[in-house]
C-alpha cells in the first residue's frame, strides 16, 4: 500500500493526546506508508519528525515509556524553569543521548516536512523546515511546541516564537498551497469537537508583543474556523481524516500512562480501519487501486 505523491500528510498538536497521533504514524510505518510533503504543530511537529526519520515506536518512547524514569511534565518546572514541561530533557537529552534521534535519516529523507511556529513580532504563522542543522531542527521543534502562558518563548533565527497551534491549529490551507491536491489529516479530538469561548488577554501579559496578544485573544475562534473548514473538505473528499471515535479522557499535560497507552493503541487501530477503507482508495497510489 502507498499514498499517491498528491498527497500530503497533516498532523494537528494537542500535547498528550498526540499519542493518539502516534499511534496513527506507527501503523504508517508498519504499513510502509510514505508521503512527499507533510506539515505537523506543536505535538505533531515533534511526533512528524520521528516518522520523517522512520524510526517507528521512537515518539512512543519519549511520550509515554520514559514517564516510568523522567517526570518530564509538572508545576516543578514551571516554578524552576518558566516551562511546564522539562525541555532540557525532551530538546537535548533525548533526542541526543537518552533516545537518539536519527538527524541523518530524517535529513536525508525524500519527504519535505514543515513544522508550524508563531512569529510573536508579527502574529503570523511561520512554516519551517530544517535539512542540515541539528541545534535549529531542535530549536524548530521546540518552538512549535512552546505553549503560551505556562512556556518560555522560543528563538528561532533570532525571532521570538512560540506554539504553531496559536495561529494556525491544523495548516490544511498551508498543504494544499504547497501544491497537494489531497490530505490525511490526524486529528486528536473526536468528529464535531469544537473549542470554547475566547478570552481576551489583558494588556501586562506579553506586553511587548501587542500582537501576540491579539492572537491570543481569538486563538479559541481560529481553531473552530479550522476545523469547521477540516470537515467541508472532508465532505467534499479533499481530506481524509483519522480521528479518535469518541471524546478523549486524556488532556494536553496528561502523566497516567494506562490513558496514554490506551490512546496510542486507539490510534493505531483507527489508523488501520481508515486506511484501509474503501475511502482511503482515492489516496492511494495507482498501483494500490488495481
Amino acid at each position: 500500500m502507498a499514498i499517491n505523491g498528491n498527497t500530503g500528510l497533516v498532523l494537528e498538536g494537542g500535547g498528550q493526546r498526540g499519542v493518539f497521533t502516534i499511534g496513527v504514524l506507527d501503523y504508517m510505518m508498519d504499513a510502509g506508508l510514505t508521503f512527499s510533503y507533510g506539515i505537523g504543530v506543536s505535538a505533531g511537529a515533534c511526533h512528524g519528525m520521528s516518522f520523517v526519520s522512520g524510526q517507528r515506536g521512537r515518539a512512543r518512547k519519549c511520550a509515554i515509556d520514559i514517564l516510568k524514569y523522567y517526570k518530564y511534565v509538572g508545576l516543578k518546572h514551571l516554578w524552576h524553569t518558566h516551562a511546564i514541561l522539562d525541555q532540557e530533557l525532551l530538546y537535548d537529552r533525548l533526542p541526543n543521548e537518552l533516545i537518539p534521534f536519527d538527524y541523518e535519516a530524517a535529513f536525508s529523507s525524500p519527504m519535505r516536512f514543515e513544522m508550524v511556529t508563531t512569529n510573536c513580532l508579527t502574529g503570523r504563522a511561520e512554516y519551517l523546515t530544517e535539512t542540515s542543522s541539528r541545534e535549529r531542527v531542535l530549536a524548530i521543534c521546540k518552538a512549535s511546541s512552546s505553549l503560551p502562558f505556562v512556556s518560555p518563548i522560543c528563538p528561532v533565527d533570532d525571532t521570538p516564537m512560540l506554539d504553531g497551534g496559536i495561529v494556525d491549529p491544523i495548516p490544511t490551507e498551508r498543504a494544499l498551497q504547497q501544491g497537494c491536491q489531497r490530505l490525511v489529516v490526524v486529528l486528536t479530538h473526536e468528529h464535531g469537537y469544537r473549542d470554547g469561548k475566547d478570552i481576551k488577554v489583558p494588556r501586562f501579559i506579553y506586553k511587548n508583543y501587542p500582537r501576540l496578544r491579539v492572537v491570543l485573544s481569538r486563538m479559541r475562534r481560529v481553531y473552530n474556523e479550522k476545523i469547521a473548514l477540516v470537515e467541508r473538505l472532508e465532505e467534499s473528499g479533499i481530506a481524509l481524516c483519522i480521528r479518535p471515535e469518541r471524546a478523549v479522557e486524556v488532556d494536553r499535560l496528561e502523566t497516567n500512562t494506562n490513558k496514554l497507552r490506551t490512546l496510542y493503541e486507539a490510534g493505531y487501530a483507527t489508523a488501520q480501519q481508515v486506511l484501509t477503507s474503501d475511502a482511503a482508495r482515492p489516496y492511494l497510489s495507482a498501483l494500490d487501486k488495481d
